[in-house]
């Protein structure tokens, strides 16, 4: 079954608060909104309160209450900054803040040890919650056996039994001990709903472990029957895990339904490609799998399903036979304007479909076309073999062996096989001296055993990269021939790249290879790929960041002339960008655009570098990301005029809106494309909406620039509803209450235009200003027939909508007759 692991934060913010002193009123009116739950507007109180002359002991207790604040407003680089003050970093109560800041930003290495020491105190009143976060620091840096220890001393403690029972039973889920997992099982008494259902799951996998697929099947049934109260990630264990029953009933028509029915209510699901990927697997296994709803998923417009549908529906079809059906399906997909990244595997299989029907110059285009979605390394070394492949069947012998000699003398994995297939091309050509030169280099390698077993390794590694089926027998059959080669490792490290790329990726088998790679003297070639697959597989995995980041540091400072060293420095620089260390962000980006100055990645990365020194706190942050945006700009390349409307934005916030008209003005005259000038457009309108508060007359400029873009055929709706709004905020302005609302209403009808598309973030911004409008003039039945269209459109702000039309209903006695 595949197991969807979750590391869940403690949220204890109501627990700092026992055992204070009295405090002052003041403190109290100030800390009210934490209790409310708005701790933004409490950190924003204390902060003031903070900075008077307090006595010690009130400063301090204004000081914990921040303290506190800061970590429930999500502030918790603040919260740290804050609790660094020598006066705080003893506290206790300071040490719990401090730890529940690094744990919710992932740094559970700098989290556990303050846990740990208020854990051991015993007349704490942090004692037990600190406990349980030192249980979670464990569990979340891969140290079970000590997580179990700490759980288990809360499991006698009422308040805290039950969420650490539940950790205790997953962890022994997760070690396959069945019979402890089983007895905590038993032994809790779970009463929220949430941890009811957890408990549920978990009963589940624990039959599964037992084999006993129908008693699993009725705990994952509870949970799927209400997918409001699951977490997203837990349903989709939960439908795997029905999945797994059905398998172990062999009864896979039954567990093909179930997948077949998710995607069917949820067309749009994150997961659609872990779920197709499921689907195909038990397809494979059937005899005569049914074709039924691929078929009529292909037919439906929901996208990205449809391209997915496609996708697996050509798939069943080369199987089946049906090449020309699934050509057709595959050309499909290639058209499509919905391309997921997974769909670069899709056009491998159309490309090698084309080129096994000697459709070759079909099978190099296909190819091209994949290498416009920028695939990762592994995927672009199985783009250009196929392409060279594709090329010598073709008999364009002069082409085919270029190519191979260029992946020949790389520091590609199949290196020695694009040699030999060189070789082969220098025959066809007739160059007798590039054929023994190449000889001579293969010769160099001798013809005993270890050069035979190279050989076979690169017919193994070859089929691997072909995604043959026989690939990873091959490879054992190599390990099991070949026992003493140097290049066992390698062989090691294609299978757990096979299993890490598998649908989906098995990851714990791809970690048992590359340990028993580890554990064969791994070559250099062997030791690089591991180094980097390790980076994916953890990622991938959910491992704490803290890690990735030390495997991405290790990598490039043991490989740093490695060809996947660009992509592990992106890699670096993205997940300090995600945690917003954007200082760190910034220095890796820039390190790369440097490093690859004549590429398009090179441009991305000074864009993203500019983008991080943009959302610094540091000082003349943003002047440095004028200049880095200039840079971009002076590339030429695809991102100048996005770098340009950049520039604008900063030279606002810098209160500057002349030098970013400026700015808006060149995007508009140039050659950008339609999104660039449309943003260009509509920050020049919202400049002259901003100066209008001093200077009237930018109402009416401000509304034709946004007429201008409304009016655009072309416009997105996402444009197009933002543009109506602002001009009906400008007519609001101007007095012209009626044509406000007049603009106001007109986004509501567009979201009935008949070509489906749907926009609901300046719909409802539109539909409520509408709304606020009638209600002003006392229009209730106009105000509620708007309130019941944004009630209807099924989006976030719908219960919101269903209240106010409720209360006007009330207030003014509107229900029907």
């Amino acid at each position: 079954m595949r197991r969807i692991r979750h590391i869940t934060l403690i949220s204890l913010i109501a627990l700092a608060s026992a055992a204070r002193g009295e405090i002052s009123t003041e403190l109290g009116e100030a800390a009210a909104p934490l209790a409310q739950g708005v701790p933004e507007v409490a950190v924003a109180r204390l902060e003031t309160l903070l900075n008077k002359n307090l006595p010690d002991p009130e400063w301090r207790a204004v000081a914990e209450e921040l303290a506190e604040a800061y970590v429930g407003a999500k502030q918790e680089e603040a919260a740290l900054v804050f609790l660094a003050d020598p006066r705080l970093r003893k506290l206790p109560w300071a040490k719990f803040w401090r730890a529940q800041a690094f744990a919710s930003l992932h740094r559970w290495a700098d989290a556990l040890p303050l846990y740990e020491e208020l854990a051991l105190d015993q007349s704490s009143s942090f004692q037990k919650a600190a406990t349980f976060g030192a249980a979670e620091m464990l569990r979340a840096l891969g140290r079970p056996d000590e997580a179990l220890a700490k759980f288990s001393l809360l499991t006698h403690d009422k308040e805290w039994a039950t969420r650490a029972q539940l950790r205790l039973a997953k962890l022994y889920l997760d070690k396959g001990d069945a019979i402890n997992a089983r007895r905590i099982l038993d032994e809790m008494r779970p009463e929220s709903v949430g941890e009811q259902n957890e408990r549920r799951f978990l009963a589940g996998r624990l039959e599964l472990i037992l084999q006993r697929p129908e008693k699993a099947a009725s705990q994952f049934e509870e949970l799927l029957k209400t997918p409001a109260n699951v977490p997203h990630a837990s349903l989709i264990a939960a439908l795997f895990g029905m999945v797994d029953a059905h398998v172990q009933l062999e009864t896979p028509d039954a567990a093909d339904d179930l997948i077949e029915e998710f995607i069917n209510r949820y067309p749009t699901d994150p997961d659609l490609s872990v779920l197709f990927a499921r689907l195909d697997e038990l397809y494979r296994a059937e005899r005569k799998p049914s074709r039924s709803e691929l078929e009529k998923w292909v037919r439906n417009p929901e996208q990205p399903r449809r391209t997915f549908a496609r996708w697996y529906l050509a798939r069943l079809e080369t199987r089946a036979g049906r090449r020309d059906r699934a050509r057709q399906l595959f050309r499909d997909v290639q058209r499509t304007d919905v391309k997921p990244p997974e769909v670069v595997g899709a056009l491998l299989d159309f490309a090698q479909l084309e080129a096994e029907d000697r459709h070759f110059d079909e099978a190099i285009a296909i190819l091209d076309d994949a290498r416009l979605l920028h695939p990762d390394l592994l995927l672009v070394d199985r783009l250009n073999l196929l392409a060279a492949k594709t090329q010598y069947l073709a008999k364009r012998f002069e082409v085919a062996t270029a190519a191979f000699e260029q992946i020949g003398h790389s520091n590609s994995p199949w290196a020695k096989v694009a040699l030999l297939n060189a070789s082969a091309g220098w025959l066809q050509l007739g160059d007798h001296e590039r054929l023994a030169a190449n000889y001579d280099e293969l010769e160099r390698q001798g013809v005993d055993e270890e050069s035979r077993a190279d050989l076979r390794l690169e017919e193994a590694l070859m089929q691997a990269a072909k995604g043959d089926n026989k690939a990873a027998r091959e490879l054992k059959q190599f390990i099991r021939d070949f026992p003493k080669s140097p290049r066992v490792s390698e062989a090691w490290v294609s299978l757990a790249e096979l299993a890490f790329h598998s649908s989906p990726p098995r990851i714990e088998e791809a970690r048992t290879d590359l340990a028993r790679a580890a554990d064969s003297k791994p070559t250099a070639a062997a030791t690089e790929r591991a180094d980097y697959l390790m980076i994916w597989i953890e990622d991938s995995a959910g491992t704490d960041e803290t890690k990735v980041i030390e495997l991405v540091k290790r990598f490039l400072e043991q490989h740093g002339a490695s060809p996947f060293a660009p992509e592990v420095r992106m890699k670096l620089a993205e997940i300090f960008y995600r945690r917003q260390d954007f200082a760190n962000a910034q220095t890796q980006f820039e390190i790369l655009a440097q490093e690859n100055p004549d590429n398009s990645m090179g441009e991305n990365a000074l864009f993203f570098a500019a983008e991080s020194a943009m959302s610094s706190m540091g000082e003349r942050s943003l002047d440095r990301a004028i200049v880095l945006f200039d840079q971009v700009v002076r590339l030429n390349g695809a991102l100048r005029w996005a770098a340009r409307n950049e520039q604008a934005i900063i030279e606002r916030k810098l209160g500057k809106p002349q030098d970013a008209l400026v700015l808006y003005d060149e995007v508009l005259k140039s050659d950008a494309g339609p999104s660039e000038k449309r943003e260009a457009l509509c920050g020049k309108g919202d400049i002259f909406f901003e100066m209008a508060g001093s200077h009237p007359e930018n109402y009416q400029r401000a509304l034709e620039i946004y007429e201008q873009l409304a009016s655009d055929k072309n416009t997105p709706i996402h444009w197009r509803n933002q543009a109506l709004f602002k001009k009906a905020l400008c007519l609001e302005k101007k007095n012209d209450r009626a044509g406000a609302l007049a603009t106001f209403y007109k986004v509501l009808e567009e979201e009935t235009r008949p070509d489906g598309r749907s926009e609901l973030f300046w719909y409802y911004k539109a539909g409520f200003n509408a709304a606020r409008l009638l209600e002003d003039d006392s229009k209730w039945e106009s105000a509620a027939a708007v309130y019941e269209k944004l009630a209807a459109a099924g989006g976030s702000r719908s219960e919101e909508a269903k209240t106010r039309l409720n209360r006007l209903r009330l207030e003014h006695f509107l229900w029907a007759e």
